[in-house]
């Protein structure tokens, strides 16, 4: 549970939301009462409780509480976007039972061939076409269960060489080959919520700054190229990929026209340096994090969670837990 620390920085920053970690996670019940807590800390009911639960190598629930889920990759090799959906679907029936109404998912990353595996076959495949396909079909399946997707990692971090947990990636690509590929499902996903930014400079738009601290590539590539007007999350920006202090990295970001600034990795000191630089929500941040949370269904779809795990599972041979 929260220490009392937490809960006294909780109530004085007033984050917009909050993110889980495997960390955070023990049990059904403790998460349930988990976020309860912090949205209690802060005191609204909607604040968003986001967690990375992607399946494959990223998932933070996993068994023996929650099921096993396969990675992106393995939906394409089915060619059936339905299940992909189901997947999703089930994967939002399992969250929201804990009060966790926002999934980073979908990656609609296209990874290159000489890319750094930290994406991997965490890519739904390797052409635009078939990611925003089963892309869609996994947001679609997260909001038909109450649960907001997050696209990333906007916009575009399949061609990257080095993983950006480690270090700054630096693309060379020239701007055609962006807009027509990376940039492609995106765009097609455009109408989503929610989309996280990628911690890799693209060097024929701004070679100085990765695209989470560069107004250029935001400007010119998120909102424009790709037209995507939901609200717009950095990364994590403790990751290796930034440098610099902490209230600098989120000062920069908000400038540079992330909506919200994340931070994941629970240190107070560099909670509070982050909650100091990303400053108050307002103006079209504080629209389009209304709009966001407003996507969110009142109830979800009709479901038979027994059956979709039956068929889920069947899907895949019954190789899968269920």
């Amino acid at each position: 549970m929260l220490t009392p620390a937490e809960k006294a920085f909780f109530a004085d920053a007033r984050p917009w939301g909050f993110i889980l970690f495997a960390r955070n996670v023990e049990t059904p019940a403790q998460v349930r009462a988990l976020t309860t807590a912090l949205r209690e800390a802060v005191g609204r009911d909607e604040a968003p409780i986001l967690v990375d639960q992607e399946g494959g190598r990223v998932q933070r629930l996993r068994p023996p509480h929650w099921p096993a889920y396969p990675s992106a990759r393995a939906y394409a090799a089915l060619g059936r976007p339905e299940i992909a959906r189901l997947g999703a679907r089930l994967m939002a029936h399992d969250l929201a039972a804990v009060g966790v109404d926002a999934d980073c998912l979908p990656v609609l990353d296209v990874p290159a061939p000489d890319g750094h595996e930290v994406i991997g076959d965490r890519a739904y495949a390797e052409t635009p076409d078939e990611v925003a396909v089963l892309g869609r079909a996994a947001a679609e399946g997260l909001i038909a269960g109450g649960v907001l997707p997050m696209l990333k990692h906007i916009p575009g971090h399949g061609r990257a060489r080095a993983d950006s947990h480690q270090a700054l990636p630096v693309v060379e690509a020239p701007w055609d080959e962006l807009d027509g590929w990376d940039f492609a499902p995106f765009r097609a996903l455009s109408d989503m919520p929610m989309a996280m930014t990628a911690h890799v400079v693209y060097a024929a738009i701004d070679p100085r700054r990765p695209a989470t601290l560069s107004s250029t590539v935001i400007r010119r590539a998120v909102r424009k190229a790709i037209g995507f007007d939901g609200l717009l999350m950095s990364d994590d920006i403790s990751m290796g990929a930034l440098s610099g202090g902490f209230r600098e990295r989120a000062e920069t970001a908000r400038a540079a026209g992330c909506d919200v600034v994340l931070h994941c990795n629970g240190d107070m000191g560099e909670m509070q340096a982050v909650a100091a630089g990303a400053g108050v929500l307002s103006g079209q941040a504080q629209r389009r994090a209304g709009a966001a949370l407003a996507r969110r269904p009142r109830t979800p779809e009709p479901f038979d969670v027994a059956e979709g795990r039956a068929r889920f599972a069947a899907a895949f041979g019954g190789r899968l837990a269920a």
